[in-house]
């Protein structure tokens, strides 16, 4: 299920492409085919075109050309990320004998760790989707959590601090991404939230339009920590249908609590973008009560008018306005949530696709460009 880059949005101007004449080394992590930090990561990469790119590996469906793999890739490694992480701060500082006058990192593990030329003579930034979780966060989603890295746990905290000091600007993806930053590594960084492209969404069919909005919506990945065990669960004590879309592991799971709740709940897997966008266009409400670091799908709903029933934490505080665009609360009891939904049905959608148009693609191309060129100069 892709949940951005469809290519409505205009390509970044040549005029607005910063870093022309000097050499730039773009980093980011392992890289999947339709991960959301992939594409701030595609997103980089357009503004800044002459960038190399360099990934850890990328995973075996991405055809994606241009990407230069680190030797990483070439050990069994690559198909175990949670035991590749001890040795991903090594990947990183034996990555290439190029030196580059800039480096941009996408970093969710070790990335920001890299260095490709001595700070007094390269220039480092680094785009930030979280502190490793797998590190700082082990019980977050439950990755992390397994007895392989408690060992080596505090090493790699010590490591991650020590072994990024020489980044000169960080950039995190929401205001709890700047804070765990902060907590964690003692610095400071501006938010500049990812693209959305939320002109497709707008932009939808007359008929997606005119739906009349009679079910409830979940979309995401099919894991434990995405609780679409919880969506179930609210929309029967709503009374209302439920649509689930996406795939995962958990997918027999959810059918089995499906078949016992007391209203329909229809299954969409691996919806295509213009069925993703219809459904979302049809819905009465997004029902998403996951802390996550941003965030792309409430978004996305919001671009269609669709309001967001979720929890009062993380990239939600960035996305949604409470009240406004969405409602937000510290309970994850579905007959706490159940009444919430009715109250959604009071909220303008134009005041939602409005408050999406400020993540759109080139809200970011504007505010990344403005942070390079405050600290290239």
């Amino acid at each position: 299920m892709t949940t951005a880059g469809h290519g409505h949005d205009a390509e970044p101007q040549q005029r607005n492409r910063p870093l022309d004449g000097r050499s730039v080394a773009l980093v980011h992590e392992w890289y999947g085919a339709t991960g959301g930090s992939e594409s701030v990561f595609r997103h980089i990469a357009e503004l800044v075109p002459h960038g190399q790119r360099f990934v850890l590996w990328k995973d075996r469906d991405v055809t994606e050309p241009g990407l230069r793999e680190s030797w990483l890739a070439r050990t069994p490694l690559r198909a175990a990320k949670a035991a590749a992480l001890p040795v991903m701060p090594l990947v990183w500082r034996t990555l290439t004998r190029e030196r580059f006058d800039v480096v941009i990192s996408s970093s969710h593990a070790f990335a920001h760790t890299v260095r490709l030329g001595p700070p007094e003579r390269t220039r480092y930034l680094s785009y930030v989707h979280s502190p490793a979780r797998y590190v700082w966060s082990p019980d977050f989603d439950g990755r992390g959590s397994g007895r392989l890295l408690a060992g080596p746990r505090r090493v790699l905290q010590s490591a991650d601090v020590r072994l990024s000091r020489h980044v000169h600007s960080y950039a995190a993806n929401s205001r709890e991404v700047r804070d765990r930053i902060r907590q964690h590594w003692r610095r400071d960084a501006v938010v500049i939230n990812p693209p959305v492209d939320v002109d497709f969404y707008t932009a939808a069919p007359a008929a997606d339009r005119a739906q009349p909005r009679d079910y409830l919506l979940g979309v995401g990945r099919w894991i434990p920590y995405k609780k679409f065990d919880l969506i179930i669960a609210v929309a029967d004590a709503a009374g209302l249908p439920l649509v689930i879309a996406g795939s995962g592991p958990e997918e027999a799971h959810l059918r089995r609590l499906a078949a016992r709740a007391g209203v329909p709940v229809t299954f969409e897997v691996r919806p295509g973008p213009q069925r993703l966008r219809r459904l979302y266009w049809g819905a009465r409400a997004l029902v998403f009560p996951v802390h996550e670091d941003f965030g792309i799908v409430p978004v996305e709903a919001q671009a269609c008018g669709t309001p967001v029933l979720g929890l009062r934490r993380g990239g939600l505080l960035d996305t949604v306005v409470d009240g406004e665009t969405g409602l937000l609360t510290d309970d994850t009891d579905p007959r706490v949530l159940a009444p919430l939904v009715r109250r959604t049905a009071e909220l303008s959608p134009e005041r939602m696709t409005a408050n999406a148009a400020t993540f759109s693609r080139r809200a970011f191309e504007e505010k990344l460009t403005a942070w390079i060129h405050h600290e290239c100069g």
